[in-house]
C-alpha cells in the first residue's frame, strides 16, 4: 500500500482515513488514480482542496464502511469496491455492524491492490462471468462455507471476529490466518477461470508447474483431510492446503504473491532498507522499486526475504506472532514467478 497524503497540509494519511489528524479537513480515496482527496469540512460540498473539483462520497460512507469518491456526475451511488457486495449482513444485529466493517476493510484493500495489477472486475450483478461478494452469517444459512463459486466470493461473518478466526487457525494447526488472506485466496480462484482456463498455452504451462486440475477435487478434498499433507511438503509448497489439488496450489501461491507484491509496495513507499550487522549479504536490502513495475519476480523476493525476516525479529522482540511465517521455497518462487509474469502485460 501507498502512503498518502492530506492535500491541505501534506501530513500523511492512511487508506481508510476519513480526515486528516492534523488540519481536520476531510478526505476521501478516487480509485481511478490512487491518490487521496481532501476537503473543507466547513463548505457544503466536497471540492477538492487541490483540484477545485466537486465529488460524492459512496453512499456506504453513512455507515462507515468506505471512504471511496464518485465524480459528482457518476450516475452511481457506490464506488468501483462497493458495487461489487451482493450480500451483506443484517446490519440491524449489530454484532454484525462491527465484523462488517472489518470485512470492508480488507475487501477494499483486495480491490486496490487488483486495480493496481490492472486486472478487470466487472459486477456480476451487471457481467454473467464477473466477481461479486457475499458476507453472511452462518448460524442463518448453516450449508454455507466461505468459498468461491463461479463468481461468488462468500466470506463468512465469524471470519471476521478476531477471537472465532484464532480459534479455527488453532483448530486446523495454521501458521496464519486473516481476512485479507482469505479474500485473496479466494479471489484467486475467480482469476484462475478469467485468466488460464480457456487458454490453452496458458493452461498447459499452468499444469506443468501446479499439476493436472482435472484430478478429483472433491476426492483429493476428502484425502487431504483424512491423510494431511504429504511428508516434506516445505519443499514444494507454500502452505499443506495448498498440497490438497492444484487449484488449491494456485489459490494458496496467489495469495501469497499478493501478500509478497504489498508488503514490498509499502516498504518502497517508506524508503525502507534492511542492513544488518555482521550477517550474510543475502540478508541486506533497499526497497527501491515499486513491485508493480518490477519485471524479474527474483528482485522482488530478494526484496521480500531480509524484510519479512527483520520484521519479523521485531515482533518477536515484543511476544508477538511473525508477520509472515513461511518459508518461500525455490519451487514456490517458480510458481510465483509465473504468477507474475502472467499479470505483467495487463499493467
Amino acid at each position: 500500500m501507498k502512503i498518502f497524503e492530506c492535500g491541505h497540509c501534506n501530513h500523511p494519511l492512511f487508506f481508510e482515513s476519513n480526515s486528516c489528524e492534523n488540519c481536520g479537513h476531510s478526505c476521501g480515496y478516487r480509485d481511478d488514480d490512487r491518490i487521496m482527496l481532501t476537503f473543507d469540512p466547513l463548505k457544503p460540498s466536497l471540492i477538492s482542496d487541490r483540484e477545485k473539483n466537486e465529488y460524492n462520497y459512496c453512499k456506504n460512507k453513512e455507515y462507515g464502511v468506505c471512504n471511496w469518491l464518485l465524480e459528482k456526475e457518476d450516475e452511481h451511488d457506490y464506488c468501483n469496491a462497493c458495487q461489487l457486495n451482493r450480500t451483506i449482513p443484517n446490519l440491524s444485529d449489530k454484532n454484525n455492524f462491527s465484523k462488517w466493517q472489518n470485512l470492508e476493510v480488507a475487501k477494499h484493500r483486495l480491490i486496490y491492490q487488483l486495480q493496481k495489477m490492472g486486472l478487470d472486475l466487472p459486477s456480476k450483478m451487471v457481467h454473467k462471468e464477473g466477481l461479486c461478494f457475499d458476507f453472511i452469517a452462518k448460524k442463518n444459512n448453516p450449508e454455507i462455507m466461505t468459498g468461491h463459486a463461479n463468481g461468488i466470493i462468500t466470506i463468512l461473518l465469524r471470519e471476521a471476529d478476531s477471537v472465532s478466526r484464532e480459534q479455527i487457525r488453532k483448530k486446523l494447526q495454521e501458521p496464519f490466518r486473516t481476512l485479507i488472506g482469505h479474500l485473496r485466496h479466494e479471489v484467486g480462484h475467480y482469476f484462475w477461470d478469467r485468466l488460464i482456463f480457456n487458454n490453452q498455452d496458458v493452461l498447459q504451462a499452468f499444469r506443468t508447474i501446479f499439476g493436472n486440475e482435472e484430478a478429483n477435487y472433491s476426492d483429493a478434498l476428502q484425502t487431504y483431510y483424512k491423510y494431511g499433507a504429504p511428508h516434506h511438503w516445505q519443499e514444494s509448497y507454500i502452505s499443506k492446503y495448498a498440497t490438497s489439488h492444484p487449484w488449491e496450489d494456485w489459490a494458496e501461491t496467489w495469495a501469497h504473491y499478493l501478500h509478497i507484491m504489498d508488503m514490498v509496495e509499502t516498504a518502497h513507499f517508506f524508503c525502507l532498507s534492511v542492513n544488518p550487522n555482521e550477517i550474510s549479504q543475502n540478508m541486506k536490502t533497499e526497497a527501491t522499486l515499486d513491485p508493480y513495475a518490477v519485471k524479474d519476480f527474483q528482485t522482488i523476493i530478494d526484496t521480500c526475504v531480509p524484510l519479512s525476516f527483520a520484521v519479523n525479529s521485531i515482533n518477536r522482540s515484543m511476544g508477538i506472532p511473525d508477520v509472515y511465517p513461511f518459508v518461500i521455497n525455490r519451487a514456490v518462487i517458480k510458481k510465483m514467478t509465473f504468477i507474475h509474469e502472467l499479470l505483467l502485460p495487463k499493467r
